[in-house]
């Protein structure tokens, strides 16, 4: 699977996360992506599954559990994404 496949697959995990009680962050940033910067509501959500990406991969290399915090703070870093 390409990383651009691994995002879009991401797409409908990142929706419940910006519904959920549990992710307020995740709804923070989306709002603050589509404020700052001249972004569509697309791009925000592949930004911010990028991250998920991102720290989904992280815990895959490492052998941990999800960082919640490591999460958060990319997805304050947004709109610089992640590298990988």
């Amino acid at each position: 699977m390409e990383e651009t496949d691994l995002v879009t697959s991401l797409i409908p995990a990142v929706q419940e996360q910006l519904n959920s009680k549990d992710t307020p962050y995740v709804k923070k940033a989306y709002d603050r992506i589509l404020e700052l910067e001249d972004v569509d509501e697309e791009e925000a959500l592949k930004m911010i599954a990028l991250c998920l990406a991102d720290e989904s991969n992280r815990m895959f290399i490492d052998k941990r559990d999800f960082d919640v915090e490591r999460y958060q703070e990319l997805l304050d870093a947004l709109p610089e994404l992640p590298e990988g």
